[in-house]
């Protein structure tokens, strides 16, 4: 049961990625339960779960459903990623060996051949891992633990609201800087560079964001329009 409740969990968070299970839906158990193929015990005990990681909220007497987000929500997660990735990039700074770099620089190489390749699905992804190969180098577990369980609601969102080619030019280049400063210990500069960077990815979401709600609501007053015609 407790493999087929962590499958589960897995299944529903890949399908909220993917944008299979859209923020702000309704999700049923029983739903669930017939899509995976299971009983309702391991939806159940998954969604629990998936609401410690925010991607869901389940309300009393309502039922469940993916969370909505807006900007607000935005602002305040990649608020809390500054905050916490520059403590561990200070910390990750003081504790990073020469083999340590090699494999950040691995992570970098395989992040910048997806670029070129168009893999922006895979660059998130691959982003993701660069990200958190630093934070366990911190040896701060309880921070980390804090940090990663935001990582695949990051990934929803940039997957969902979409991203500009134009903007991994930048990411690149602060992820070269960062593995600098890692390479000479300066804590101090990674700490810069983090925070910097944090920052620009909030600011481009924020701004996805802000334009798919523009579109949606002349959508919306379109949709209007169109049904006083008719009437």
């Amino acid at each position: 049961m407790q493999t087929n409740h962590v499958d589960v969990r897995q299944r529903i968070r890949n399908d909220i990625v993917e944008g299979t299970l859209a923020f702000g839906s309704r999700i049923t158990i029983d739903d669930l339960a017939t899509r995976y193929g299971v009983s309702h015990m391991p939806v159940r005990e998954a969604l629990r779960d998936l609401q410690g990681e925010d991607l869901v909220i389940i309300e009393p007497n309502r039922g469940a459903r993916v969370r909505s987000v807006d900007a607000k929500f935005v602002r305040n997660l990649f608020e809390m990623r500054t905050a916490l990735e520059g403590m561990l990039v200070r910390q990750a700074a003081s504790r990073c060996t020469p083999s340590d770099i090699t494999q950040l620089i691995t992570i970098q190489t395989e992040l910048e051949s997806r670029i070129t390749q168009g893999d922006y699905p895979g660059v998130i992804r691959s982003n993701g891992e660069f990200h958190r190969a630093i934070n366990d180098l911190s040896d701060n577990p309880e921070t980390v633990a804090i940090v990663n369980r935001h990582w695949t609601l990051i990934a929803a969102l940039w997957r969902y609201y979409g991203y500009e080619e134009d903007r991994f030019e930048g990411v690149v280049n602060d992820h070269r800087h960062l593995i600098r400063a890692l390479s000479e210990s300066d804590a101090e500069a990674a700490a810069v560079i983090m925070h910097a960077h944090v920052v620009k990815a909030r600011q481009n979401l924020l701004d996805r964001v802000r334009a798919h709600d523009t579109v949606m609501e002349l959508a919306a007053l379109s949709e209007r329009s169109r049904r006083r015609s008719i009437a």
